[in-house]
């Protein structure tokens, strides 16, 4: 089961309309480019999702089309991660019911953690759901790692907790997370956050990278995973240097989001740009500049 989750899963932009509304036919044109693109899954709702902008109502309602859109053609993740364990366990199972393959839970953030109640509110959502669930470590924006003591606990103990996103600027915590998880449960997958880490984690034994590159330049994170899977490091490096010309992206705007659906749409999909407040919209400065970064990679 767990061979599904493997390669290239993009975090898949939700595309709204101007009123921030779900856009069901640029949704569908933003999966299907997606899937026409190579991709082994994908992940709905997750921070490049901005499930954060969105009420409950409403990621039910973006996890429900999509789900149906994708109909069982790739496996699909969805992001249900909320501050509090309940409202998450309530968004598990609307995601199991609508066919999900899996779900990510980042960790509960504003209020500080101690790492049993991080490991009770895991245990929780685990316990309460048949399909597969995701750790998703992003220290940077929840402000509190989930601690590789947890980690590795909820890997010994949990069995219905299979993998996990480890988003942190530092290999090496990745690298930890494999040589201790993988010591007594070496079919626990990792991913990588970062797109630009996901070559070492695949070297280092991980499983593949969640890049929203992917959206906007798929030949590239897709070809490091195909390179590493033939053994051919000439081919990956080559695709890591083109890579490494993007990004700057993420650092033109906070949060990403507009960055991305900016990329996507000179990229040629036609999508709306919209993005749910309080992120705003890209000046014209700014979109010259995306466009700028992205003619690194046509020359």
């Amino acid at each position: 089961m767990l061979t599904a989750f493997r390669g290239i899963f993009p975090p898949v932009p939700t595309i709204v309309d101007a009123q921030g509304k779900l856009d069901k036919a640029g949704m569908a044109r933003m999966i299907d480019h997606v899937l026409e693109n190579g991709a082994n899954g994908m992940l709905i709702l997750g921070s490049g999702g901005e499930f954060s902008q969105f009420s409950s109502q409403q990621r039910k309602e973006i996890a429900a089309f999509c789900l149906s859109h994708v109909d069982g053609k790739v496996p699909v993740l969805v992001g249900i991660a909320c501050a509090g364990t309940a409202e998450t366990i309530d968004l598990g199972h609307h995601a199991q019911e609508h066919g999900a393959d899996g779900v990510m839970v980042v960790n509960p953030y504003y209020a500080k953690l101690s790492d049993d109640a991080r490991f009770m509110h895991y245990k929780s959502i685990a316990d309460s759901l048949k399909i597969p669930v995701f750790l998703y470590n992003f220290p940077d924006l929840t402000g509190q790692d989930i601690g590789l003591e947890v980690i590795t606990r909820l890997a010994r103990e949990v069995p219905n907790i299979v993998g996990i996103k480890d988003t942190i600027d530092n290999i090496s915590h990745t690298r930890e997370v494999i040589n201790r998880v993988h010591a007594f449960r070496p079919d626990f997958i990792i991913f990588s956050g970062y797109d630009e880490y996901m070559l070492d984690t695949l070297l280092l034994g991980g499983h593949g990278g969640i890049p929203a590159t992917f959206n906007f330049a798929p030949n590239i994170t897709r070809g490091i995973y195909q390179a590493v899977m033939e053994n051919d490091l000439d081919k990956a490096r080559y695709f890591q240097q083109q890579l490494a010309k993007l990004s700057p992206l993420y650092t033109l705007e906070q949060p990403f989001f507009g960055v991305i659906k900016t990329a996507i749409k000179l990229s040629g999909l036609d999508i709306s740009t919209a993005v749910m407040a309080p992120a705003l919209p890209l000046s014209d400065d700014k979109v010259a500049r995306v466009k700028a970064i992205l003619e690194h990679i046509y020359q």
